[in-house]
């Protein structure tokens, strides 16, 4: 190879992988929009329908039912992504199945009318959705350079900080239309999903040699990781899984937050959980956008986390104050800045304490596993408190959780 061949070779590897970043944007906007425009709203409306007295205790139970599933499916498909050689690649045939058995899940939706049938359903779909998730993120791993890793994790932090606040407001203009509601999020899916493999363009990988898994190694390709660095691998994932946390304890309960706290009318409450979402989405975006670059900048990517962590806490509390929306209001703006910041830095961090670069998936959807724990664990504490104590106290809660997520993040050692 002559030198103006490798000039050209080495052009290309310094250039900025634009089409892994929104490839890598579009496929997640893919699943989360219409999973948390579901999830937060449109589920709970259906639910108060069918249930109205035991409205609570049926969203808990449901998140209770939905972590464990998602815990084990996370890790098996993550896993089987990882030791997957066809010509359409490793990643791709997970997450078209995932998006193929999501889609029906998501009709069953539309026609079951009772409880148990809501509950077998969002179980089946959290195994749908999880060969998505894992695998998507592996991307990250994958494919991104690392000098250029903050920025791609940017591209990720975008999507999570769209994600929320855009399914909300589609969401929220469907609450007495929840079949029709659903059926928009069907369609954003296919669009965002194929959209976003098409330009990752992860073709076939059958030259790859995956290595035949024996005793102890077949064992560790499918559980969480134990050999390794793996003490900083586990306060990110805790780090992580107290931040989410804290965020659904008050926005998994948001439309009754307005509702049974504010005592708002359904009609005021979509007004306000739009103005909401608007805030989110605004503040979000800006910090995400923001966030990727400054890390690559000046090489910081723990503090980034762990201060978004504070942030995020003191705007948890606010709400407390008095129940009124501008509480809600001020919670977002704070709540969507620091989302913004960490969610764009976040991935970087993950993908800088894995403790093995031959189970990326796997171990990647165990840090991310935080997220999908997190929306429904967040949920679990809240409707305890709600039970016990009324809506007024989830939202200090919601700020110690925070607190603690900072200090795991901080007691990382690996990575500035």
């Amino acid at each position: 190879m002559d030198k103006s061949q490798l000039a050209i070779e080495d052009e290309s590897k310094n250039k900025f992988p634009y089409r892994l970043g929104f490839g890598l944007l579009f496929c997640l906007l893919g699943w989360l929009i219409p999973y948390l425009g579901v999830n937060s709203t449109l589920l709970p409306a259906k639910i108060q329908q069918i249930a109205p007295d035991q409205k609570v205790q049926i969203v808990a139970l449901l998140a209770t039912i939905a972590m464990i599933v998602a815990t084990i499916a996370n890790i098996i498909e993550g896993a089987l992504s990882d030791l997957t050689v066809s010509r359409w690649g490793k990643r791709n045939p997970w997450i078209v199945l995932g998006m193929i058995t999501t889609l029906i899940c998501f009709f069953f939706l539309t026609k079951v009318k009772t409880i148990t049938g809501i509950i077998v359903n969002w179980s089946l779909f959290q195994i749908a959705l999880n060969s998505m998730v894992a695998p998507i993120v592996a991307f990250i791993a994958d494919k991104a350079p690392k000098k250029y890793r903050g920025s791609i994790s940017a591209f990720y932090g975008v999507g999570m900080n769209i994600g929320a606040p855009v399914g909300t407001m589609i969401a929220s203009q469907y609450i007495t239309k929840i079949n029709s509601g659903i059926y928009v999020f069907m369609i954003l899916e296919v669009i965002f999903t194929i959209l976003g493999l098409i330009l990752v363009g992860d073709g076939s990988n059958k030259g790859d040699k995956v290595k035949k898994l024996k005793g102890s190694e077949l064992l560790e390709a499918f559980i969480f990781p134990i050999h390794g660095d793996v003490r900083d691998f586990y306060l990110a994932v805790f780090g992580k899984l107290l931040f989410v946390s804290a965020q659904y304890v008050i926005t998994g309960y948001q439309l009754y937050i307005f509702v049974d706290y504010m005592n708002l009318s359904s009609a005021n409450a979509t007004h306000n959980l739009s103005i909401m979402s608007i805030i989110l989405l605004i503040t979000g975006v800006f910090f995400a956008i923001l966030g990727g670059p400054l890390a690559d900048k000046f090489h910081s990517l723990k503090l980034l986390v762990a201060v978004s962590t504070v942030v995020m806490g003191i705007g948890a509390v606010i709400p407390a104050i008095e129940p009124l929306p501008w509480t809600m209001f001020a919670y977002a703006a704070l709540s969507g800045s620091a989302m913004g910041m960490y969610n764009s830095v976040d991935q970087a961090l993950n993908v800088s304490v894995l403790p093995s670069s031959e189970n990326s998936a796997k171990d990647l959807g165990i840090v991310n596993l935080a997220n999908s724990l997190g929306q429904v664990f967040g949920p679990i504490v809240a409707s305890i408190i709600i039970a016990e104590s009324g809506y007024k106290f989830i939202f200090p809660i919601a700020g110690i959780m925070c607190l603690f997520g900072a200090i795991l993040i901080l007691m990382i050692k690996k990575v500035h």
